[in-house]
């Protein structure tokens, strides 16, 4: 095996270009310090915002530019940690700036509750009588619409203080699963005994051969299973944590916590699961396809990453992938190919593997720059579909960065997933169009149904589990191992249905989610998914108009809620029909699937 390159032996043209962000380490160093020191501004001005308008207006100015400065000075100290992991000093520099975002978060915590300490009545004043606080009209419009939930200027500085200290049960589990936790060693598909790893593990799920994927399934659950009484402990400790945040600014329960920040109605959540078990006899289909296609007279949970149809050995350059992309996302308009073309040609993804570098892939916005891409491109199919999702991210942050302003650019976590998702949905349609051969097409079928199963399906799975143990949790229901691996184990049986033989082993599952420790996530990875889905359907089918209303939506930031802003792209997202307009599209595919299996049967 070839040994990986160390960072500096890597081609530039592969790498990002982070001097776009700051020339040097040292020019990072002298904005550190110079933001360090700037925050000491913030108790110049706390306790006068009801003085006038002109000091609402600094404040205002002073928390934007302080915001923007950290997402830079952080972007830079994350992409330099992530590009190779092993360096102290990156490390050092990372948790520098994360502190400093702590106490930037303590001294302007006075903030929304001074304003909202402002009468009404003179607020509107302010507003009226000084033009440049229309820039910020948004932020107080959202400032305002927390009232009920917004406390005192002491209760509100506790509780940013008390933000690091709730990120304990997750730096608990990452240290766990990142750093101390240990598997066994395994046999891979080529008879060589390896360590079992969190990274290799879905590989080894993906094994041709049935004894490599029981065995790694069973070591690497048996691993957390020993572990079970300290990991039930620190997820309980992160749903405490919860209910305490919720309680202490009087929402109902942890769940309207979450997805009021977000501005997203609690039955958006309901109906996405409602919509989905609808749905579920599809899986069941999908399941007993699978079960049929392998041959197995007995399907196990440990059967369900391999792919229906071997993968196509073919090796595709990074060159060929942007081409791909160019053509799959053609549809989308000039405009939209031309930012495609700069992030190409100006580098903004990191592809090449080297030793240390941070593994899996993300895309970070930055404004007043421009996005950044981490990826590892090994010339396989899949990381084209990597590449085009990320770059749908990104495209989404270049395009709200340029028409909004910093506050009004950042936009909801609920609509990150659908640029990126409607992305892939656009190649997988290019791809089944242009790919010749039944074995190409049939895999191209089972990479996206298989992308509709872990996102659609198993993403809202997650969700359901979530909002369960949360309830449970505020009841008062101790959330012991015992608990929590009987109620997961349920949902694996109710999803996957009465062809599928639920391990006892898979009961652990829920131990080894990282998103259970940031709460009330992952249904939004559903939600993108389908609206996703919908847009892409309209934009091939109506063309300039769809294009439009998309390009719009990727260009509103958070100037309007996430369910408004994706109504004006064609989604209506309060609804069930979106849901139910993907697992429709998941039904033609996997007819076409069986068509073609059939025939070479």
């Amino acid at each position: 095996m070839e040994a990986l390159k160390k960072r500096e032996e890597v081609a530039e043209e592969q790498t990002w270009s982070l001097e776009d962000l700051f020339v040097s380490e040292e020019a990072w160093e002298a904005e550190y310090e110079r933001l360090n020191n700037r925050l000491s501004a913030y108790g110049e001005l706390k306790g006068k915002l009801g003085e006038s308008a002109e000091k609402l207006l600094t404040c205002l100015k002073l928390d934007e530019e302080t915001s923007e400065a950290l997402d830079r000075l952080y972007s830079y100290a994350s992409c330099k940690q992530d590009e190779d992991t092993k360096i102290g000093r990156s490390q050092e520099r990372y948790q520098r700036v994360a502190r400093l975002a702590v106490c930037a978060g303590s001294v302007s915590a006075f903030i929304r509750s001074e304003i909202l300490s402002i009468p009404e009545e003179q607020l509107a004043y302010f507003r009226r009588v000084l033009p440049e606080l229309k820039r910020y009209d948004r932020t107080l419009s959202e400032i305002l619409r927390d009232r009920p939930y917004t406390r005192s200027r002491e209760v509100e500085e506790l509780l940013a203080d008390a933000a690091e200290m709730s990120r304990s049960a997750y730096e608990t589990f990452s240290m766990l699963n990142n750093a101390d936790i240990r598997f066994p060693d395994v046999t891979d598909e080529s008879g060589a005994v390896i360590e079992l790893t969190n990274a290799r593990y879905t590989g080894l799920l993906m094994s041709e051969n049935r004894d490599v994927r029981r065995e790694a399934f069973q070591a690497m659950y048996e691993t957390y299973g020993k572990q079970k009484n300290m990991l039930a402990a620190n997820f309980a400790a992160n749903v405490k944590q919860a209910v305490f945040f919720a309680k202490a600014r009087h929402f109902s329960s942890t769940r309207a916590y979450y997805l009021t920040g977000n501005r997203i109605p609690e039955e958006v959540y309901d109906q996405l699961i409602e919509a989905v078990h609808e749905a579920l006899p599809l899986m069941y289909r999908y399941v007993a396809l699978r079960k049929k296609v392998l041959g197995l007279s007995k399907l196990h949970l440990y059967d369900v990453y391999v792919p229906l149809v071997r993968e196509q050995k073919e090796k595709i350059p990074f060159d060929r992938a942007k081409e791909w992309v160019l053509q799959a996302l053609a549809p989308l308009g000039e405009a939209y190919r031309e930012i495609l073309k700069e992030a190409f040609e100006n580098r903004w993804i990191d592809y090449a593997e080297n030793e240390g570098k941070r593994s899996g892939a993300y895309s970070s916005g930055v404004y007043g720059a421009h996005p950044y891409i981490l990826m590892t491109y090994k010339e396989k199919l899949e990381d084209v579909f990597t590449l085009v999702h990320e770059l749908g991210h990104s495209v989404h942050s270049y395009l709200s960065d340029r028409a909004q302003t910093y506050n009004d650019s950042q936009y909801r976590i609920f609509v990150a997933e659908t640029a990126s998702t409607c992305n892939e949905a656009l190649l997988n349609h290019y791809l089944l169009a242009h790919r010749e051969g039944r074995a190409q097409k049939a895999y191209i079928l089972n990479h996206f149904l298989d992308s509709f199963k872990g996102t659609l399906f198993r993403q809202t799975m997650f969700a359901e589990f979530e909002r369960d143990m949360h309830r449970a949790g505020e009841e008062g229901i101790p959330l012991t191992a015992e608990y929590l691996c009987g109620e997961y184990r349920k949902l694996n049986e109710r999803y996957f249905g009465p062809e599928m033989v639920v391990d006892e082993e898979i009961a652990m599952e829920w131990a080894r989610i990282p998103h259970f420790y940031r709460p009330f996530y992952v249904y939004q990875y559903a939600t993108g998914f389908s609206a996703a889905i919908a847009l892409s359907k309209r934009i091939l089918e109506e063309g300039e108009p769809a294009v439009a209303d998309y390009m719009k939506f990727l260009s509103g930031g958070c100037t309007k809620d996430p369910i408004e802003l994706l109504k004006e792209a064609g989604v209506d997202m309060s609804r069930r029909e979106p849901v139910r307009d993907a697992m429709h599209v998941f039904e033609r595919y996997l007819n076409q699937l069986e068509e073609l299996l059939e025939r070479e049967e």
